[in-house]
């Protein structure tokens, strides 16, 4: 194979994800919508949507928070001083 076939089929198989992947999005996001309107019940106060958006708040703030902080230890080598401890201890 030349390496411009290769590369069209590697972008076609790129492709191919992304479709695919997106389709799934947008199925679980219609699904989703679906079934929060489909649901009968006294309407949510206030104080739960509230609720509601500051636990979304602070799970998002807490996973970048946890986020920035693995990638603060590995630019700042943190990561590579704490596996050569492991190995020197294998090594004993």
């Amino acid at each position: 194979m030349t390496k411009s076939k290769t590369k069209a089929i590697a972008k076609m198989g790129t492709a191919a994800v992304v479709v695919t992947l997106l389709g799934i999005l947008v199925m679980a996001g219609w699904y989703a919508a679906k079934s929060w309107t489909s649901v009968d019940g006294p309407p949510m106060p206030a104080a739960g949507y509230i609720a509601m958006i500051f636990g979304v708040i602070f799970s998002v703030g807490l996973g970048c928070g946890l986020m920035a902080l693995v990638f603060y230890s590995s630019r700042y080598g943190y990561d590579e001083r704490a596996n050569q401890d492991q190995h020197l201890a294998e090594d004993s």
